[in-house]
């Protein structure tokens, strides 16, 4: 997926997903396929305090499309922050996706980081993760590359309303979820707003790349989104 960049690019992952087809056309070389284009640039002049021991904030970087994450804050030692248990894996039987999923930040650019093994997924570790109670939980993954080929991601277009998403994570915890929504979009139509939603209901947003391979620029044209919600 998208190496939002050279690499990693969030929306902006993959390899050719054609409506009826796929293709590698550009997913080999010797340098890695730029797929995607970046997402917004992180926040630097006001980034979301967080107390330290000295009590000096330090930044925690998101999008700058993405709100800043709500902080109370009290005396200290009168609260104990909440502990965030990342996602490790994810399946989908129906697809027969069955990946690793590891905790993701942004780069230096200001774009969603990527693990570069297509057989892997990153989660946004910014974000909302699979037991939080509001926003979406975003999990990300290259369609291939040229050192690990082909990714399981591939098969997101293959995946309709009403199939199972499970999200494991690291205390043992299965969260369940109900795809209710496939898209393809065009990367610059994609909602990043609404994708990297803190605060709405809870949801789980898979992204990679589709569309058509545009050779002259590197790059996907669209992304392949899926959408799903709690299992009640």
């Amino acid at each position: 997926m998208g190496s939002l960049d050279v690499r990693q690019r969030l929306l902006l992952l993959g390899t050719a997903l054609g409506l009826t087809t796929l293709a590698l056309a550009g997913c080999a070389g010797s340098d890695p396929v730029p797929l995607g284009t970046p997402m917004p640039p992180v926040v630097e002049t006001s980034p979301t305090p967080v107390p330290t021991a000295s009590g000096a904030p330090t930044a925690s970087p998101v999008p700058a499309s993405v709100p800043p994450v709500p902080i109370q804050r009290s005396d200290p030692g009168s609260q104990v922050a909440p502990t965030v248990v990342p996602p490790t894996r994810l399946t989908i039987g129906a697809v027969d996706i069955d990946m690793a999923v590891l905790p993701m930040g942004v780069d230096q650019a200001g774009q969603m980081e990527l693990p570069e093994d297509s057989g892997q997924a990153g989660w946004y570790r910014f974000g909302p993760a699979p037991a939080d109670t509001a926003g979406t939980t975003v999990i990300a993954a290259h369609v291939d590359s040229l050192e690990f080929g082909l990714g399981q991601f591939v098969r997101l277009r293959d995946i309709v309303a009403g199939e199972t998403v499970t999200v494991a994570s690291a205390d043992g915890t299965e969260h369940a979820y109900t795809v209710s929504q496939i898209t393809r979009t065009p990367k610059t139509d994609v909602a990043l707003d609404q994708i990297f939603d803190r605060s709405g209901e809870p949801r789980l947003v898979l992204v990679t790349c589709g569309g058509v391979f545009n050779r002259d620029t590197g790059h996907y044209l669209d992304n392949v989104i899926v959408t799903a919600t709690p299992v009640a």
